[in-house]
């Protein structure tokens, strides 16, 4: 066991996380990433491959009202609005929850829980 970089760790969990979590087209998974400047979140259909909504603080919509704050959890919390918006839109009420081997903590946990306040069950 030797020494490994941060992205390497969190390539683990995620493996870990991916052996029990598969999105279904009646359950999709709402996945989340996190870069060092901003935030993306998808559902995604693992069935198909498809991704069935999106949101990112990169979005043209999105990305006026991030401003400044694309990177910090404010900007995940509107993130996770829109995603949320979008699925029920497409009438996906419930997904499973993919964090995508980063920690259940700051922007990841502020993206889910406006997510589910905005109308998504996971």
């Amino acid at each position: 066991m030797g020494a490994s970089t941060r992205a390497e760790a969190r390539l683990r969990r995620k493996k870990r996380v991916r052996k029990k979590v598969r999105g279904t087209p009646e359950r999709p998974r709402l996945s989340v990433f996190k870069s060092a400047r901003h935030t993306y979140a998808q559902i995604i259909d693992d069935i198909e491959g498809k991704t069935l909504a999106e949101a990112s603080s990169l979005s043209k919509e999105i990305r006026p009202l991030v401003q400044g704050k694309a990177g910090n959890t404010q900007g995940a919390k509107i993130v996770g609005e829109f995603v949320a918006k979008r699925a029920v839109e497409k009438g996906i009420k419930k997904v499973v929850f993919d964090r995508n081997g980063f920690l259940y903590h700051g922007r990841v946990k502020a993206l889910a829980e406006s997510a589910r306040e905005h109308g998504l069950e996971f």
